[in-house]
C-alpha cells in the first residue's frame, strides 16, 4: 500500500550506512541515523501499549533531546498526532491544550507531573508519563522494554500529523493542523531551494516544541541524510566554537545580534557557513547590513507560520533584499489582497493571503474560525499585512491587529519603526496604538536604547515630522530596557499595548 507517511519520505532518505552520524549534542555525545530509527521505533511500540492509535493525539511537554526528537519520530510512524507544547508553559495553560486536544498519552518533564496529572486527569488523558533532558524517565522505561518493530502506518496524505497551537498573544489558542502531505510538501521544497545535501551539517539550537526548530530545520535535515550539531538552547560563545564544523544555521534574529557581539565573529569563524538563514521573527535592517559587512554574505530571511510552513524564501543563489523575505516557495501562492479579497498590484500594502500544498487543513475543534480565515476562493488570510516590490519580493509591513487607526487614517506600525530603527542611539522599536479620547488611537513608540545613549523624546519626534506624515508621527516616546518577547523571538505587542494604554 503507498504511503504518504511524513517519517517515510524521511527515511527513505535516510544515509544507507549504518554509522552514519545524524546528530552531535553539546557534550559530544553521536546518535547514529540507525540508533535513531531504532529507538523511534521502540518508542512507537510503547505508544501502542499504553493505548494510543492511530489518530490519537500525543501530547509532550519535555526538554530538547534525542529522545524527544525519537518521540516526535515515533508518533509520525506510529500515526499519531503529535502536539508538541512550549516547555515555558505553566499548568494552567496545560490545562487548556490537554482539554481542547485530548491527548490518550502525554509526556511530560518528571519535574512537572505532580502538578500537571490532576490537569491530565480532568481532561480525561489515560496515560502520563515522563521523559527527561537525558532520555531517562517511565516513558524512556517503557520503550526500553518494547520490541523495536519497524513498522509504519500507511497514512494518507490528508491524514493529520500534527496540531501545533499558536502562540495565543490575543484571544483564545487555537491549535494548527499539519497533514502528513502538508509536512512532506514544504519540507522536499525547502530542501531543494536551499540545497541540502548529505554534506551539510546544521548548527540546530532551536526548540523542538516550534516550527521553526522541529520541522523547518530538522526536515531539511533528515530529508537529506545530512547531520546536525544539536544544542539545548542557543549561546553565542558555544555556537562560535561549533561553526567551523557546520556548513547551515538557522536562527531567529536575536541569534545573529548577539554572534554580531562576539569580537571573534569575524570571516574567518564563518567561512565554512554557506548559508545563514533567520526566521520566525524581523530581522532588523542594520542586522542585515552589518552581518553582511562583518562576514561577506547576506543572511537569508524567509517568512513562515505555524500554518504552512515556510511560505517565501529569499533565494539561495541571487540577490537577498534586506527587509524583505523573498519570493513565494515552489508549491505557494501568495497574494497582497485588500479587505474585499481583491488581488493588490505591486506597491500597494494590504492583507497576506497564501494557497498551496503547506497550507493547514484548519483549526482543531474551530470549524467556524477555520471558515472565517479562508477567502471564498480558497485563500488563506494570514494575518500579516504586506507589499511586494516590482520584483515579487514581499515585505511583511505588521500584523492585521497590529493596524493603528488614528483619527480615520490607517497606521502601519513597520514604516515608522524603520525610521525611527535609524535614529542614533536606537537599538530597536516598537509602535502601537493606544486608545485616546480624540483620535481613537494615538500612536505611541516604545524603544530599547544603546547602552550609555540619552534618547531625546521632543527632538526625535521633531526629527520624524520632517519624515512622515504628521498623522504618522508618535504622540509618546517610551524607553524600556528591553522589548517583552515570545520563546521565538516576536515582540509582544499586546503585552505593550496593556503597559502603555492606560
Amino acid at each position: 500500500m503507498t504511503t504518504h507517511n511524513l517519517y517515510a519520505a524521511l527515511a527513505a532518505r535516510f544515509p544507507a550506512r549504518s554509522d552514519a552520524v545524524l546528530l552531535e549534542t553539546e557534550d559530544g555525545t553521536t546518535v547514529t541515523y540507525d540508533a535513531m530509527r531504532a529507538l523511534s521505533a521502540r518508542m512507537a511500540e510503547a505508544l501502542r501499549q499504553q493505548g494510543a492509535k492511530p489518530g490519537d493525539r500525543v501530547a509532550a511537554q519535555v526538554e530538547k533531546s534525542p529522545a524527544a526528537l525519537a518521540l516526535y519520530l515515533a508518533c509520525l510512524r506510529g500515526g499519531f498526532v503529535y502536539l508538541p507544547l512550549n516547555t515555558a508553559y505553566q499548568p494552567a495553560e496545560i490545562a487548556y491544550f490537554l482539554g481542547d486536544a485530548t491527548p490518550s498519552v502525554f509526556v511530560c518533564r518528571p519535574e512537572s507531573i505532580a502538578a500537571l496529572q490532576p490537569h491530565a486527569d480532568a481532561a480525561g488523558v489515560a496515560r502520563v508519563l515522563t521523559l527527561d533532558a537525558n532520555g531517562g524517565g517511565t516513558f524512556a522505561d517503557a520503550a526500553a522494554a518494547a520490541e523495536p518493530r519497524d513498522i509504519v502506518h500507511a497514512s494518507a496524505a490528508d491524514d493529520l500529523a500534527i496540531i501545533i497551537y499558536t502562540s495565543g498573544t490575543t484571544g483564545r489558542s487555537k491549535g494548527a493542523m499539519l497533514t502528513h502531505g502538508n509536512l512532506v510538501a514544504n519540507g522536499m521544497a525547502l530542501r531543494d531551494a536551499w540545497g541540502f545535501t548529505a554534506d551539510d551539517v546544521l548548527f540546530h539550537a532551536l526548540p523542538l516544541f516550534h516550527v521553526h526548530g522541529l520541522f523547518i530545520s530538522t526536515h531539511c535535515v533528515l530529508l537529506s541524510g545530512a547531520r546536525m550539531v544539536f544544542h539545548r538552547k542557543f549561546d553565542a560563545a558555544a555556537a562560535l566554537r561549533c561553526l567551523p564544523r557546520c556548513t547551515v544555521m538557522m536562527g531567529v534574529p536575536t541569534f545573529y545580534t548577539r554572534l554580531l557581539s562576539e569580537p571573534g565573529f569575524d570571516r574567518a569563524a564563518a567561512a565554512s557557513i554557506r548559508l545563514f538563514v533567520s526566521g520566525s521573527a524581523p530581522l532588523l535592517i542594520e542586522t542585515f547590513r552589518e552581518f553582511e559587512t562583518r562576514i561577506g554574505q547576506p543572511i537569508l530571511e524567509r517568512y513562515g507560520m505555524s500554518e504552512a510552513g515556510v511560505i517565501t524564501t529569499n533565494p539561495l543563489r541571487g540577490a537577498r533584499k534586506g527587509g524583505t523575505v523573498g519570493q513565494a516557495l515552489p508549491g505557494m501562492e501568495v497574494r497582497v489582497a485588500d479587505a474585499e479579497d481583491r488581488a493588490l498590484p505591486s506597491g500597494e500594502t494590504g492583507g497576506v493571503q497564501i494557497r498551496g500544498t503547506s497550507v493547514f487543513k484548519g483549526y482543531w475543534n474551530m470549524p467556524e474560525k477555520t471558515r472565517e480565515e479562508f477567502t471564498a476562493d480558497g485563500w488563506f488570510r494570514t494575518g500579516d499585512v504586506g507589499v511586494f516590490d516590482a520584483d515579487g519580493y514581499l515585505s511583511i509591513v505588521g500584523r492585521a491587529k497590529d493596524l493603528i487607526i488614528t483619527g480615520g487614517y490607517n497606521v502601519y506600525p513597520k514604516e515608522i519603526e524603520l525610521e525611527l530603527d535609524t535614529m542614533p542611539g536606537v537599538v530597536e522599536s516598537a509602535v502601537i496604538g493606544v486608545p485616546h479620547p480624540d483620535f481613537g488611537e494615538a500612536v505611541t513608540a516604545v524603544l530599547v536604547a544603546q547602552p550609555g545613549a540619552t534618547l531625546d523624546e521632543a527632538g526625535m519626534i521633531a526629527t520624524l515630522r520632517t519624515r512622515l506624515a504628521n498623522y504618522k508621527v508618535p504622540k509618546r516616546i517610551h524607553v524600556v530596557p528591553e522589548l517583552p518577547r515570545n520563546a521565538m523571538g516576536k515582540v509582544q505587542k499586546n503585552v505593550l499595548r496593556e503597559r502603555f494604554g492606560g
